[in-house]
């Protein structure tokens, strides 16, 4: 049974999750992306942060995750998400989606949602909503 918050609309409890080079690497396979900056390669040893980024859609797939915790089918059937990347997720490291309830409207309920590291920096954030009821 999902958490309600007092207006009815579900809580959208925080997923955390550590990233390391073993998690981008499985990632990469999985998705067919070998972009060089995402593994211990000369591109990413050279590159402007010196050492592989994680993917972004790492950081997208824990807010999802989140809301589908929240949601279940509703987030899969209904659900809209819009967010903006802020700074680059540098291995090894433990990240956090949150996501904190905006507004409900006629059965949808908004959210605030944000990705931070263990360090409180900001590595996303952005907007979801889905369908409550």
């Amino acid at each position: 049974m999902t958490a309600r918050s007092t207006a009815g609309a579900p809580q959208v409890e925080p997923v955390t999750r550590l990233i390391d080079q073993p998690r981008m690497d499985r990632y990469a396979e999985a998705a067919n992306d070998p972009n060089p900056i995402h593994r211990e390669t000369p591109e990413a040893l050279l590159g402007q942060f010196g050492r592989p980024i994680a993917h972004g859609m790492l950081l997208l797939g824990l807010v999802s995750e989140a809301m589908t915790r929240a949601f279940g089918e509703r987030w899969a059937t209904g659900g809209n998400l819009k967010v903006r990347w802020r700074a680059p997720a540098l291995p090894p490291v433990t990240v956090t989606a949150r996501a904190s309830l905006k507004s409900e409207r006629d059965g949808v309920a908004a959210y605030d949602v944000a990705v931070e590291d263990e360090h409180g920096e900001v590595l996303l954030t952005g907007t979801a909503s889905a369908p409550y009821a």
